[in-house]
């Protein structure tokens, strides 16, 4: 992939505060399974979680191949680190800068940008993962306020969040457009938030259940208007598979990068395991799904970027790039041989955390459902 001047300098930057913030983070984090506040503050600070808001709003102003590099160098390092910062950049920030008021922008997207405020995006429901329209979380209008019931799972940043963008159903008779979405702050009464889950990747990033009962949410907080709650939804989904499909191109470049460096240095029969050819064929195979894997993700934010619709483009990009991420991990920790298999090689953690790509924000196979509806309408 060719970048121009100013792209080389801020995948340069990037590599530059991922070799000096997180050296050491992803392996704490994994233990731990919280990041430390002094790292998500520095992320904000570097406009890392708001890399395609306005500077008017507190954001880089950036384009989406940007938002694309920084998540494949933070990714390379830490899938924890990268999760954290799209779940930010995309899920949350863009449904308020695309759909909400200049009140909401002001009071919301500025305190997302600057860290001031963490957020979080609740579509996923107990009974409604893939098939997003089966929601049952209900939003009913009473007076100047709605109430609001139900339970969204599976939400990045959950336990750490100080408001999350809600999908509710409004209007069960029109179905999906029967949906609306709605900026809960979790410091209002009958909001509350479910154990931290015990993940098996990704550790380093958050994740729980959103609870409300009877949470009264004012009419001012409706994003957008009435009925179009699971359109920005999608519309959300979109452009957040750039972010991931970058995300998984880090892993898969940072398991490779590892392979290689372990191969050069593991000596069997006499000598480095590199100089066999069946893993110089296997490191040929890995480079070359790596790269198409790039291809297709800059290839969906260069579309974002032209302002054309990349729906097929982002899933495409998001399907591959999720795939890839699990064989290139996978075959790394084969070359690794039974040090893949412990936790002194970072290959362990990166084939765990490889895992979640192909299952969040829309599964291999509802990304196949996209492909194949936007090539046989």
């Amino acid at each position: 992939m060719l970048f121009n001047k100013e792209q080389e300098l801020l995948r340069k930057a990037v590599r530059d505060f991922v070799n000096r913030e997180l050296k050491t983070i992803p392996e704490e984090i994994d233990k731990t399974g919280e990041m430390p506040r002094e790292l998500l503050d520095k992320m904000a600070k570097a406009k890392y979680t708001s890399v395609t808001v306005p500077e008017e709003y507190g954001g880089a102003g950036a384009d989406y191949v940007s938002y694309a590099i920084i998540m494949e160098e933070i990714s390379k390092r830490c899938a924890s680190t990268g999760t954290y910062a799209t779940a930010s950049a995309s899920l949350v920030a863009l449904p308020i800068l695309n759909n909400g008021t200049e009140e909401q922008k002001q009071k919301y997207l500025k305190a997302l940008s600057s860290g001031e405020m963490i957020g979080a995006f609740g579509l996923t429901e107990p009974g409604a993962g893939s098939d997003a329209s089966a929601q049952q979380t209900t939003a009913e209008l009473n007076g100047d306020h709605y109430i609001l019931n139900g339970r969204k799972t599976f939400i990045t940043n959950g336990p750490l969040c100080d408001f999350a963008i809600v999908i509710a159903v409004t209007d069960r008779s029109k179905g999906l457009k029967g949906t609306s979405a709605f900026i809960v702050e979790r410091k209002w009464e009958g909001f509350s938030v479910g154990a931290h889950e015990d993940k098996m990747g990704i550790r380093g990033t958050q994740t729980s259940d959103l609870i409300f009962e009877n949470v009264k949410v004012p009419k001012e907080n409706l994003l957008g208007k009435e009925g179009i709650g699971f359109k920005i939804a999608m519309q959300t989904l979109d452009v957040g598979r750039i972010g991931v499909a970058a995300q998984a191109l880090g892993i898969a470049q940072g398991a490779l990068d590892e392979a290689i460096k372990y191969t050069k240095e593991r000596v069997q029969f006499g000598k480095p395991i590199s100089k066999l050819q069946n893993t110089q064929f296997t490191l040929a195979d890995m480079e070359t799904k790596v790269n198409a894997a790039r291809l297709l993700v800059y290839d969906a934010a260069e579309k974002k970027n032209a302002g054309v619709n990349m729906t097929k483009e982002s899933a495409m990009a998001k399907y591959y790039a999720a795939e890839i991420a699990n064989e290139v991990a996978y075959k790394a920790l084969q070359l690794h041989g039974g040090y893949g298999f412990i936790k002194d090689y970072p290959i362990e953690r990166m084939y765990r955390d490889a895992r979640i790509m192909s299952i969040y924000e829309g599964t291999s196979e509802v990304q196949k459902i996209v492909i194949s509806s936007s090539i046989l309408k």
